[in-house]
C-alpha cells in the first residue's frame, strides 16, 4: 500500500485553463496513471485531511456534485484507507514542518505514513524529495 497525496488527485481532474507546458501534461499523464490503477484496485491510503484538500478543491473548480461523487467514491472503496488525523498527529507533524520547511499537510502525510508502517508515497511535490525513508513516485 502507499499513501497518495492530494495533489495526484488534482493534477489528474482539474482541467486547465491555459495550455499547459509539456513537465505539466506530463504531470498530470502520470497522475491519471496512479489513479487508473487505484481504480482497478491498487490500495492506497490518505488522511482525512487530504480526502478535505481534494473535496474543497473540486467543490470549487468542478461543482458540488464532483466533490460529493469524489467523497461517496473515496469512503466506499475497498482498495482505499482513509487515516484519521488529530491534534497529536498534527502535534508531531509540526516540528517535521519546520525542520523540513514543508507545508503543515506534507508533515501530517509523513507522520501518517510512518504510523501506518508505508514506505512509497504517490506525489508530484518535489517536498517528498527531500525525506528520508520515504520514496516518492510520480507515476
Amino acid at each position: 500500500m502507499r499513501f497518495i497525496d492530494s495533489n495526484i488527485f488534482l493534477h489528474a481532474f482539474l482541467k486547465p485553463r491555459r495550455n499547459l507546458s509539456q513537465q505539466e501534461s506530463k504531470i498530470k499523464e502520470q497522475s491519471k496513471a496512479i489513479l487508473t490503477r487505484v481504480e482497478q484496485g491498487e490500495e492506497v491510503g490518505f488522511s482525512v485531511v487530504h480526502l478535505s484538500e481534494v473535496i474543497n478543491i473540486l467543490e470549487s473548480g468542478l461543482g458540488l456534485q464532483v466533490a460529493q461523487g469524489f467523497l461517496a467514491w473515496a469512503i466506499s472503496s475497498d482498495n482505499v484507507a482513509v487515516y484519521t488525523v488529530s491534534v497529536e498527529d498534527y502535534e508531531v507533524a509540526l516540528p517535521l514542518s519546520q525542520e523540513y520547511t514543508i507545508s503543515p499537510n506534507d508533515a501530517l502525510a509523513i507522520n501518517k505514513m510512518k504510523t501506518n508502517s508505508l514506505e512509497e508515497i504517490y506525489s508530484q511535490d518535489k517536498h517528498f524529495d527531500q525525506i528520508k525513508n520515504i520514496k516518492k513516485i510520480t507515476g
